[in-house]
């Protein structure tokens, strides 16, 4: 792929950018306490995936758009997830006056 600016962009650019996302995604999921922060994890962990969907689709030699299709489907999928995230999270707040996953026992007896 050549941009106008003279740059050469590989897979591999793209793929290590995915890559960083992904990683800096997990580490949050699993490092944070606070319900927002996990949910702002969570969406980075989906935009790696996008870009790793956009990246395959573009440096592919065929002609459909399978990528790009799945990745507006992502995007779809994505926007439910935070509405519904933080429709359960304001819920869990109201009742419990807190979003710290270590105040939340709601699923114990």
């Amino acid at each position: 792929m050549q941009w106008q600016l003279g740059l050469d962009l590989k897979l591999i650019h793209f793929l290590i950018v995915s890559g960083v996302l992904f990683c800096i995604g997990i580490f949050g999921v699993l490092s944070r306490r606070h319900l927002v922060q996990i949910l702002m994890s969570v969406e980075l962990i989906l935009n790696a995936v996008l870009i790793n969907l956009i990246a395959f689709s573009s440096f592919s030699n065929n002609a459909d758009i399978t990528g790009q299709m799945f990745a507006v489907f992502v995007i779809v999928v994505a926007a439910a997830e935070v509405g519904v995230g933080l429709a359960i999270i304001l819920s869990i707040y109201r009742k419990k006056k807190s979003v710290d996953i270590d105040n939340i026992n709601i699923l114990k007896w």
